[in-house]
């Protein structure tokens, strides 16, 4: 079905961009290379946080088999408890010969050695209380590299909302980029105060009053030939209680420089495309529209794609009726220019908290009957992958719309209709019925059902029930929830050699009960606007337990998804880690053979050329494990401990002729090789 929000807009600059991708395509003329990664024989760089501007997290280093997997060793451990780091959430850039990456809630960048592990450099800035109150200080995902007549650049985004840019070979402020911002201990160069561009009052030191809002960054920013694109990111809106915020306006930036280019109005304002979605004018007052996951990108054809967040305040939104364009969507902008090329809104008026966790994969498929398609699929929450034509925005299968249901919380207004892929179908359980529930034994059935009986199950989009009106229920099941399906500590990973994408996901549900505005407040510290909301999330729901420990759902509880995009068909799912000991050994499962249930943990990932490669606990949750299987069947080939589990993400690249995996252990990160690597280090 062709729609308005998916036409390809008709300007010059995009109409030359998909004749040069077709021209590439049909050799007429030769093709940069979309990643700008370094591949030789003794080095394959990992040039941005997923790998490559596609984001697909595999890399064609090649010397870990299936037959030497077992040999791989600690090559070296880098301790960034120094720093304060503690999340592992960055994900290290390899490139021209150094490991770089952010540690701790300050952000510091660090350069440190890839073949020992030794810190080369440190860098931060001064302290300011815009830093100090943001809710994403320790959620940094990584960094950005480009070049300046041949040398290297390191950029960052800051939770205080600055773009530092830094010498890559000194880690000191880049001359000649932004200027002197007006607090005190600032260098004279290399930081250009974001705040300044969003149009809003702000003190330099305070950054933007509460009562209009908060605005900070959690994701790197993305470098598209000699343009900064920075995302960025609220406040979580399940920590919202009140009804302004500022909007999660796009930026972008002159790389050498760091002059003002461009931005875009994530909320339309009056004239431009969407206004329309945002009735009761809330688009003057609220805000949030977020592009915390990362960034996109196809340099060839000048276009970023960008993944965002609902509006303001998660699973009420009665003061911003409409559909909130363009909140939970994909968008793809001109990165010259910031002209909207294409969007698609994954989630309407979106109250179940399904932003888009996962940086957009491209890849290009070879469908049957069809040819070479260029593809960008997003991996959603609710368990879909949505997958479209990277240069118009056309869902490469038919999305349909279906009926979804009202809400009866009073003052809300559902969208009546939900985008649902027809392909590849789902990678996790959706919505919640009795067929879901626990059958390992009759009388385990029976007690999920007494205990399922208190709460609101439902399908997918199953709305929030409210306080006042609960019916003598709990609350209302929302699954996949937040912890559950895709999400932002287990991305996706794809290998572009074959068009296979490979989603970690967990079964879990969120249990939602809505409650006054002004109850919700008392609950949060540091509130965000000024006026309360009808209705806000109050204290967490108690979620349906059995009496058993066990979970009252069906295994497996956590999964890898093994699609085959060219066909937009499953491949394999497979089971991730151990079944764990609570469940194989627990007495109400007693002469019950479980199977292999998974961990019930969603796992971090790498793909090389020879495996894809997971992180996942043990049977008792002690001992760290590291699998190897077959990326077009799912067949486990191979398994060892390690130090610590990697959680948010793993890498992999090739330096002075070894392959390394780099797993992302919490304040650490922990390199894994083949002997040889260390045998050489030794030798220099």
């Amino acid at each position: 079905m062709k729609t308005r929000s998916t036409q390809f807009t008709g300007s010059i600059v995009g109409k030359l961009t998909k004749l040069s991708f077709l021209a590439a395509i049909l050799g007429l003329i030769p093709q940069i290379g979309m990643s700008q990664n370094l591949v030789t024989d003794d080095t394959v760089e990992w040039f941005t946080l997923g790998g490559d501007y596609a984001h697909t997290r595999y890399t064609p280093a090649d010397e870990i088999t299936a037959d030497n997997f077992d040999e791989l060793e600690v090559a070296w451990e880098w301790d960034g408890s120094s720093f304060n780091g503690y999340s592992g959430r960055s994900t290290p850039t390899y490139v021209d010969g150094k490991l770089f990456t952010v540690s701790g809630p300050r952000r510091n960048v660090v350069a440190i050695d890839p073949k020992t592990g030794e810190t080369l450099w440190a860098y931060r800035l001064p302290n300011t209380r815009r830093w100090e109150y943001s809710m994403r200080a320790s959620y940094g995902k990584g960094i950005t590299y480009s070049r300046i007549d041949g040398k290297g650049v390191v950029y960052i985004s800051t939770p205080g909302f600055f773009l530092v840019a830094l010498d890559a070979e000194t880690g000191s402020p880049l001359e000649g980029f932004g200027g002197q911002v007006p607090v005190e201990g600032f260098p004279e160069t290399g930081v250009v105060d974001m705040l300044a561009d969003l149009g809003h009052p702000y003190d330099p030191y305070e950054g933007i009053p509460l009562e209009t809002g908060y605005i900070t960054t959690s994701s790197p920013p993305i470098i598209v030939n000699d343009t900064i694109i920075v995302g960025n990111s609220a406040e979580q809106g399940y920590l919202q209680s009140r009804i302004e915020n500022v909007p999660g306006d796009i930026l972008a930036y002159d790389k050498t420089t760091g002059a003002l280019k461009w931005k875009f109005n994530v909320i339309p304002k009056p004239g431009e495309y969407g206004h329309e979605t945002w009735e009761n004018d809330a688009w003057e007052w609220t805000g949030d529209v977020s592009s915390w996951a990362p960034l996109t990108a196809d340099p060839e054809n000048n276009i970023v794609y960008i993944p965002t967040n609902p509006a303001t305040i998660d699973y009420y939104g009665g003061f911003r009726p409409g559909d909130n364009l363009y909140g939970t969507s994909v968008i793809a902008l001109n990165t010259e220019t910031g002209e909207r090329i294409w969007h698609y809104q994954t989630v309407k008026h979106d109250v179940w908290n399904y932003d888009n966790p996962s940086p957009p994969i491209m890849l290009d498929l070879n469908i049957p009957g069809r040819g070479i398609v260029p593809a960008v699929a997003e991996v959603t929450k609710q368990g879909y992958v949505y997958t479209f034509d990277r240069m118009t925005g056309e869902p490469v299968w038919p999305m349909e719309m279906r009926a979804v249901p009202a809400s009866q919380v009073p003052g809300e207004k559902l969208a009546t209709t939900q985008p649902f892929p027809t392909k590849p179908p789902a990678f996790e359980m959706q919505g919640i019925s009795e067929e879901d529930l626990i059958d390992f034994t009759p009388a385990l059935r029976r007690e999920a059902l007494e205990v399922m009986a208190n709460y609101q199950m439902g399908p997918l989009f199953n709305p929030p029930i409210h306080d006042e009106n609960a019916a003598g229920k709990i609350s209302s099941a929302m699954c996949p929830g937040d912890g559950g399906g895709a999400n932002i500590y287990a991305p996706p990973v794809a290998d572009p050699t074959s068009g296979f994408l490979y989603v970690a996901s967990a079964k879990a549900c969120s249990w939602q009960r809505v409650v006054p505005g002004e109850e919700a407040d008392t609950f949060i510290d540091e509130p965000t606007g000024s006026t309360f909301a009808a209705y806000a999330n109050g204290p967490r729901s108690r979620p349906p337990r059995l009496d058993s420990g066990l979970p009252y759902f069906k295994p497996p509880y956590s999964t890898i998804t093994g699609y085959d995009m060219n066909t937009g068909e499953i491949a394999f799912q497979i089971p991730t880690g151990e079944t764990p000991d609570r469940i194989r050994n627990n007495p109400a499962l007693d002469g019950v053979d479980v199977g292999d249930t998974g961990s019930g943990s969603a796992v971090s990932m790498v793909a090389t050329a020879n495996l894809l490669i997971y992180a996942g606990p043990d049977s008792d949750g002690t001992t760290a494990l590291l699998y190897a299987v077959d990326k077009t069947t799912g067949e486990e080939l191979g398994k060892i401990e390690v130090p610590a589990r990697s959680r948010y993400g793993m890498s992999s690249w090739k330096h002075d002729g070894h392959q390394y995996i780099i797993l992302q252990t919490g304040a650490k990160l922990t390199a894994m090789a083949l002997p040889a690597a260390s045998e050489d280090s030794a030798a220099h």
